[in-house]
């Protein structure tokens, strides 16, 4: 058997005498490799193709010059006219100094560019939303990544975008870049890897919660990591009702609460610093001890996956939820803990049951956001998608082993794009006041045409597909890395 074009039989081609965790490690093995084969073969992943018809060169007289001195003089006498009259309406700037990407740290500016890269092709394929790659160095003269090199790039070239999505900035240099953008912009400025994180999580853990008969208030939560993703992560679920009393959050030196010092007297740190001072009041500063009857452990830590130890999931409250969602490999395979009693166990990959990913929210909260022309992406906005997902979700039915949305479900990016635009207007930050209705039709149908696209230039080929040599390559590596 060979392996299908959609991938949907890799499972099948794996020997039968592999266990579990040697499927696991050989599906992580043959992504990895296909995916360095497929950007080799396609030059990326993006190109810039025009959206206006050109009927003939006449037409090139039309959109540039001479007639587009007509729209340079408008958007002179009028700025935001510049979101209608030019793609900056629906475009975004995917911005990283990549010292941080996905688990591997700092992979250098150009490092990040596959990363950034599929940022946009997820916005445009999943949400209808036009984006660019922009990986910029930030160091500065004394060779140390400056945070404010990212500021003052953002500052200028705000002016091109009608939203910026930051991406994989290392700690603690993101809170600084994220918060002094969201104020000194005049568009949203997104951080995915920790508001993006923090949405989708909430929404998973909402219906998780629904599932087990757990309320959030009454819940015992433990968060595992304080990087960007689980601060931001812990800030939300407070935000919608979680108990801060019953709240542990850990880095690497143990358990955040208001007796250290050594966060304290960081400046930098001044996000970790505020949950010190709201959670963990008995100052628990172990995780053998935090996880005694804890409902929920949301860990966004070091890639496993020995990360999360089995005896961790085994003291849990009855019915516990485990969120292991470090990438590529989670920091407990999810077998493992089902074997020591998860009720529900989800994870940031694609090919586990409960992908907890935010893929099902940046495409969607950014494109409501920029079809009211907001002026920023509020935490009651996330909270609002968060709640739009799980609805959607619980709608269409819920289970342990199915507790949120997909990528695959288009509709849901265009509700959530609905309801974010709505909590905009509510909170007074949107240019535009449009109907729920309105947002929700045209998101549809921008994301509708933006599948259709892709298609159609395969079906013309003017993609071609991959030479199947490449991945059988890819899965033969992977087979025998394993058997070594």
């Amino acid at each position: 058997m060979k392996l299908d074009l959609s991938l949907s039989n890799l499972e099948s081609l794996f020997p039968a005498d592999f266990n579990d965790e040697q499927k696991a490690r050989a599906r992580t093995l043959f992504l990895k490799n296909l995916s360095v084969e497929g950007h080799r073969f396609y030059g990326g992943k993006m190109q810039t193709l025009p959206k206006c018809g050109i009927y003939g060169f006449n037409w090139l007289n039309v959109w540039y010059t001479p007639g587009i001195s007509k729209i340079s003089t408008t958007i002179r006498g009028d700025g935001d006219s510049s979101f209608a009259l030019s793609s900056r309406g629906n475009m975004v700037a995917v911005v990283s100094d990549s010292t941080r990407v996905l688990g591997d740290g700092d992979c250098t500016p150009p490092g990040g560019l596959g990363v950034m890269e599929g940022k946009a092709m997820l916005m445009k394929y999943l949400g209808g939303v036009d984006a660019v790659a922009l990986c910029v160095d930030s160091k500065g003269s004394d060779g140390k990544n400056d945070p404010q090199k990212i500021i003052d790039f953002v500052k200028m070239a705000q002016h091109s975008f009608g939203a910026i999505n930051l991406e994989d900035i290392s700690q603690p240099n993101c809170f600084k870049v994220l918060d002094e953008l969201r104020e000194a912009c005049d568009i949203p400025v997104w951080h995915d890897d920790a508001q993006g994180t923090a949405c989708i999580t909430l929404a998973a853990l909402i219906n998780a919660l629904k599932l087990a008969d757990k309320k959030l208030s009454e819940a015992k939560i433990v968060l595992l990591g304080a990087g960007a993703a689980n601060t931001s992560t812990a800030r939300l679920i407070l935000a919608d009702g979680g108990n801060p009393a019953k709240m542990i959050v850990f880095d690497s030196k143990g358990g955040l609460h208001s007796g250290r010092e050594d966060i304290k007297n960081d400046k930098r740190n001044y996000r970790k610093w505020e949950i010190c001072e709201k959670t963990n009041p008995g100052k628990i500063s172990t995780m053998d001890e935090a996880m005694k009857g804890a409902d929920v452990l949301i860990a966004l830590s070091t890639p496993g996956p020995d990360t999360v130890k089995r005896s961790w999931i085994h003291s849990m409250a009855p019915k516990s939820i485990v969120f292991a969602c470090a990438n590529p490999v989670p920091e407990i395979w999810p077998h493992v803990a089902k074997e020591e009693g998860a009720f529900i166990i989800a994870t940031g990959r694609g090919d586990f049951q409960n992908q907890v990913n935010n893929s099902v929210c940046f495409p969607g909260i950014l494109k409501g956001a920029l079809l009211v022309r907001a002026k920023k992406i509020t935490d009651g906005m996330a909270i609002r998608c968060a709640h739009s997902i799980a609805e959607f979700s619980q709608k269409r039915g819920i289970n342990p082993g199915d507790i949120i949305a997909s990528m695959k479900e288009t509709e849901v990016f265009a509700v959530e794009a609905a309801d974010v635009a709505q909590q905009a207007i509510e909170e007074g930050v949107a240019r535009l006041k449009l109907s729920r209705d309105e947002v929700y039709r045209r998101a549809k149908a921008d994301i509708e045409a933006s599948r259709a696209i892709a298609e159609d230039l395969i079906k013309l080929g003017h993609i071609s597909e991959p030479p199947p040599e490449i991945i059988e390559k890819a899965l033969e590596q992977a087979i025998a890395e394993i058997r070594k």
